[in-house]
């Protein structure tokens, strides 16, 4: 994974997260090769990672997952990063035979900027990301103070995401 953190204010581009995660193959391995290609992508530049994590599929069957998240500043609209996240799940052997399905890699705009974005491609921010532990836990480990731009201060749904187990795997260096 990339070493070096960036001060965020530094940077060009909008301050962006995204979540990763992984329940097939070498999924902590994927998930640092996928850092390290979005931090390749033209108009994105890398700030940080978060722990990996471990936990159970919500929603769905399959092995456990591990989990990230990534802070990075982006020059590009949200639709034109989607697309190259996209690209990066394709080139890590993603398939998407059905919702929920387990997977090599997969890669999600939690938030972009303060953006709200509501079209049939993209939500944003991600419509889910207070609900699962899964996203909360890494998200807030990069920025405990983050403010979901309707719902205020994104730490106050870690009580309401307890009962759903994550352990920690490995801390970032």
């Amino acid at each position: 994974m990339p070493e070096l953190r960036m001060a965020a204010d530094e940077v060009p581009g909008e301050r962006v997260f995204i979540g990763l995660g992984a329940n097939l193959g070498a999924a902590a391995q994927t998930i640092e090769q996928a850092v390290r290609d979005v931090a390749a992508l033209a108009g994105v530049q890398w700030l940080a990672t978060s722990a990996l994590y471990a936990s159970a599929p919500v929603d769905a069957g399959g092995p456990e997952y591990t989990n990230a998240a990534i802070e990075v500043r982006s020059t590009l609209e949200p639709e034109a990063l989607l697309a190259a996240l996209h690209t990066i799940e394709a080139e890590h052997g993603r398939q998407r035979p059905y919702r929920n399905a387990p997977r090599t890699l997969d890669l999600d705009l939690l938030m972009f900027g303060q953006r709200v974005v509501d079209t049939p491609g993209l939500q944003l921010p991600h419509p889910r990301l207070h609900q699962r532990a899964f996203v909360l836990r890494p998200l807030l480990d990069l920025a405990p103070a983050l403010c979901h731009p309707t719902l205020g201060p994104l730490s106050v749904f870690l009580q309401q995401v307890q009962d759903q187990p994550i352990r920690l795997l490995l801390k970032p260096d």
